[in-house]
C-alpha cells in the first residue's frame, strides 16, 4: 500500500503544478495585447491541461480511491478532504471551460481575475495536507 500512497502523492503533485501553473498563464495570456503570444500562451495551455493537469487529477484520484479500499479510512476528516477534493475537481473543469474561452477569444476577465482565481488551490492544499496529517476530527 505505500507504493499506492506514493503513487497517490506523487501524481497529486503532479496535479496541483498545473493547477498552481495553469491560471498564472492565464493571468501573462489576459495582458497580452499581441497575436504571437496569444497564440503561443494557447499552445502552452493546451499542453498543460490535457499533458500534466487532466492526466495528474486522473491518476490522483484513482490511487486515492485504491488507497480508501485498502486503508478503509474514516472520519469527519476524510469527508472534509472529498469535499475540497471534489471542489479541485470543479475547478479544474472551470480552468478548463476558461481554456475554451481563451482558445475562441472569448475570455472576459482581466488579468487581476485570474491573479485571484490563482490562489484558490493554494488554500485547498493547505487543508487538505493539515486534514491528511493532523485529522482534526
Amino acid at each position: 500500500m505505500l507504493w499506492i500512497k506514493s503513487l497517490h502523492i506523487i501524481f497529486m503533485v503532479t496535479w496541483f503544478s498545473g493547477l498552481f501553473y495553469l491560471p498564472r498563464l492565464y493571468v501573462y495570456h489576459a495582458m497580452s495585447d499581441d497575436v504571437i503570444s496569444q497564440e503561443r500562451f494557447k499552445i502552452m495551455e493546451r499542453k498543460l491541461f490535457y499533458g500534466i493537469m487532466t492526466p495528474g487529477a486522473i491518476l490522483t484520484i484513482f490511487f486515492g480511491v485504491w488507497l480508501l479500499q485498502g486503508y478503509g479510512m474514516t472520519g469527519g476528516w476524510l469527508h472534509a478532504k472529498l469535499t475540497l477534493v471534489l471542489a479541485l475537481v470543479i475547478y479544474h473543469i472551470y480552468c478548463g471551460k476558461l481554456l475554451v474561452d481563451f482558445k475562441y477569444n472569448r475570455n472576459k476577465h482581466g488579468h487581476v481575475f485570474y491573479r485571484w482565481l490563482n490562489e484558490m488551490p493554494v488554500i485547498a492544499l493547505i487543508i487538505i495536507v493539515i486534514l491528511v496529517e493532523v485529522k482534526p476530527f
